[in-house]
This record gives structure tokens, sequence and C-alpha cells, in this order.
């Protein structure tokens, strides 16, 4: 059974930094591209970085130059390194397969950033 387990989040001041890791169970990781989501209350979840098996990165516009994606294929694990946090990047943080598999969601990890 595959199961991913989300850390990392907590309480943090705009501007501050925190990261997240994601570690898998099962063959999620071997050659596919990883990703992270998060979801703001009343909001739809939003794709928020992805990082291929080679380490190829791509970012959503809201995070690019504040945020990094990186891997660590030999554990299973995808971080996100989250610098210069605001206030609207409160949210639960997921990670998934990218494109997600819905069957691979987790309990993520709930950032909040004071101001």
């Amino acid at each position: 059974q595959v199961q991913l387990l989300e850390s990392g989040g907590g309480l943090v001041q705009a501007g501050g930094s925190l990261i997240l890791s994601c570690s898998a169970s099962g063959r999620m990781f071997s050659g596919n591209t990883m990703a992270w989501f998060r979801q703001a209350p009343g909001k739809e979840r939003e794709f928020v970085a992805r990082i291929g098996w080679s380490g190829t990165t791509y970012y959503a516009d809201s995070v690019k130059g504040r945020f990094t994606i990186s891997r660590t294929n030999a554990k299973n694990t995808v971080y996100l390194q989250m610098n210069s946090l605001k206030v609207e990047d409160t949210a639960v943080y997921y990670c998934n397969t990218y494109p997600p598999n819905v069957a691979y969601w987790g309990q993520g990890t709930q950032v909040t950033v004071s101001s």
C-alpha cells in the first residue's frame, strides 16, 4: 500500500522560512515526477511545484523565487524549502505524484504564516 507522509509544517511569521518533507512507501518515487500542492481555507487545492526524476523543476508563479523543491530518490523523499513566506502561503500542503493520483492524497501538513 502506497502511503505519503508530509511533515515540517508549523506557525511562522511573515518573511520566515520552513522546510517541508514528504516520505513515501512503496515504489511511488521510482521514475516519477513528484509535486507539492496546497489548499487554503475556502479555496481549491492548487499546484505549487514539481520535480522530475532527474531533477527538473517547475514552479507556480506565486512561489517562484521563494520556494525550492528537491528530492532524494534513495530515501524516497521530496522536500519543499519555503523562504520569504507570506500570509497568503497559509494552507495545508500535500505531496503527490504529478499529475496527482487521487489515491495518494495524505493528511498534509499545515503551514500558517502570521503577519
